[in-house]
């Protein structure tokens, strides 16, 4: 067996060298706007093997000096599934005061979705929104969750000043993610049908690494 890469770092070193390269290979003029955009696009396509990011994952102008100053607020991060929140890097969330949640299961979004005749994803959201804390939205699966924050927001009640919305899917997540960045809120999207829960959670930790490790 040929030899290969053992240490994990060194595999990851090695992975955003390659991704440079390529980039430098198939979009050789390609600029970032900064080094934190840098390092959550090349967190995007180091999770999903998908150089599509380098074109359709959006920032909003404010939204990673939001979501900063936030952590650095203790704010707490709701995820819309339990494997989005299971890939963030928590350690660095504690150190922080920060906390992190997923209420999909809680059973009083399961009551409430029930009782509306709403999903659950959306029910959790109306759930958070009602806790009294500065809140970081993070979706990368359900696009109901993500219009029910648009909904919220509109009213004046999310409680969150962004949210990191790339729910992936053929039925409403693209169209979601339209509506998102139409309204008056920071936003990290990803245009089209493309995202995901892994990609929700690797966005959330490249701003971590490059902010707080």
């Amino acid at each position: 067996m040929e030899d290969y890469i053992k240490k994990p770092k060194a595999i990851e070193d090695k992975s955003f060298e390659i991704i440079q390269e390529i980039i430098d290979e198939i979009n050789p003029e390609y600029k970032f706007k900064s080094k934190a955009e840098e390092m959550i696009i090349k967190r995007a396509i180091h999770t999903t093997a998908d150089f599509d990011y380098l074109d359709i994952l959006k920032i909003s102008d404010n939204a990673i000096e939001t979501i900063v100053n936030a952590l650095k607020k203790g704010a707490c991060i709701y995820t819309d599934t339990t494997m989005a929140l299971s890939g963030i890097n928590k350690s660095i969330l504690d150190n922080l005061g920060c906390e992190y949640k997923c209420l999909v299961s809680d059973q009083g979004t399961v009551r409430l979705a029930k009782e509306l005749g709403i999903t659950r994803s959306m029910a959790a959201v109306e759930l958070a929104s009602r806790e009294p804390n500065e809140k970081i939205f993070v979706f990368g699966n359900a696009p109901t969750a993500l219009y029910k924050a648009i909904e919220l927001n509109r009213e004046g009640r999310l409680g969150a000043d962004v949210i990191i919305g790339v729910p992936v899917g053929f039925v409403g997540a693209e169209d979601s993610k339209d509506c998102l960045m139409e309204e008056d809120i920071e936003y990290i999207v990803s245009q089209g049908r493309k995202g995901g829960s892994n990609l929700a959670a690797a966005i959330v930790n490249a701003i971590l690494y490059q902010y707080f490790r």
